[in-house]
């Protein structure tokens, strides 16, 4: 479920016209990466507005063969027949000058790097940034995974105007997103992507028709979405089954919630809440059960639905026992001196 919020309840301005909304399209530079940035990329190109150049990553090494795989934007902006960029550095005079002589009316940056204020000023209009929560709500870059990890029912999508700290400018516009049960990272990822492209055309008829004041955030309501890296995707036991199972929901299956069974790596893909527990065992311990993989957390236990074995395929945790035999007792969590070695 989505809707445009209202703008009289999120203390938007709203001027009253001296004329009619223009009508001429916007010449528009397009910043972005990954492929959450490239399905706006491909509804602005089917608007009236007129994309004069993309911006986006170079391409890097990937898989076994290690060949240089572009962007998705990247492969979206050449299926578009646009110019592309891939600069090194976004500090990059040449690039400054190079943009500047397009002559674009606005920049639009969708999940891509930070603007220095000598390229986001450039426009006429300055810059608008495309991010996947309700600022000043989970500013950062892993706006979607932490409000999967904090059990939040509802998230959304907010356009703001760049300013030099990140995710602080002025907003725009936002829609709110209810978030399913049973949603994880790749659903919500894929589902507000999808919303993206037209909830970018509708933000860019606010700028383009005069008639909206953008609102300051509120600071003292911000909070942190940093990118989880290394140990902080391990999973703790030791915290309710709900937290264990919204942490799994949270980061399956980029870059997915992770942790040891007899020394090896292994990621837990989805999980829920087990009607089952044994508050005798330890936090991370093999709960007896002859048909489901359950593990014991605090004072609650998970049931696994999905696991990831170090060289394995993923597979159900019925798979899992049948396959592994885990023993009642035996600790998911329990790192060894040759995980640790490894």
């Amino acid at each position: 479920m989505s809707g445009i919020v209202p703008l009289v309840a999120t203390n938007f301005h709203v001027r009253t016209p001296n004329a009619q909304p223009q009508q001429q399209r916007m010449k528009i530079v397009y910043m972005g990466t990954p492929e959450f940035a490239r399905r706006p990329l491909a509804a602005l190109c089917e608007s009236k507005h007129e994309v004069l150049a993309v911006v986006t990553g170079q391409a890097k090494r990937v898989g076994r063969s290690k060949n240089p795989s572009p962007t998705a934007v990247y492969q979206e902006a050449t299926r578009q027949g646009l110019p592309v960029l891939t600069p090194a550095s976004l500090k990059d005079t040449t690039l400054h000058e190079h943009i500047g002589s397009l002559k674009p009316d606005l920049i639009v940056v969708v999940a891509f790097r930070i603007l220095p204020p000598e390229l986001y000023s450039l426009p006429k209009h300055g810059a608008i940034n495309i991010h996947g929560s309700l600022l000043p709500k989970y500013r950062g870059a892993a706006p979607i995974n932490w409000a999967l990890i904090n059990g939040d029912k509802e998230t959304g999508l907010s356009s703001f105007f760049l300013k030099k700290q990140v995710d602080t400018g002025e907003i725009l516009a936002q829609e709110r997103v209810t978030i399913d049960s049973d949603e994880n990272f790749d659903s919500l990822y894929d589902r507000l992507s999808s919303l993206a492209g037209p909830f970018l055309l509708r933000s860019l008829d606010l700028i383009e028709s005069g008639n909206v004041e953008p609102v300051a955030q509120n600071d003292d309501e911000a909070t942190p979405a940093p990118k989880i890296l290394g140990d902080e995707a391990m999973i703790d036991f030791g915290f309710p089954a709900e937290r264990v199972k919204d942490f799994v929901r949270g980061l399956s299956t980029r870059p997915g919630a992770y942790t040891f069974f007899r020394a090896k790596k292994t990621k837990l893909l989805a999980a829920r809440v087990s009607d089952l527990q044994d508050n005798t065992l330890a936090p991370g311990a093999v709960i007896a059960d002859r048909r489901r993989l359950l593990i014991q957390c605090a004072n609650s236990a998970v049931e696994v639905l999905t696991i990831l074995p170090e060289g394995k395929k993923p597979m159900d945790g019925v798979s899992f026992k049948n396959g592994f035999r885990p023993q009642t007792g035996e600790i998911f969590g329990k790192i060894t001196k040759e995980a640790n070695a490894s």
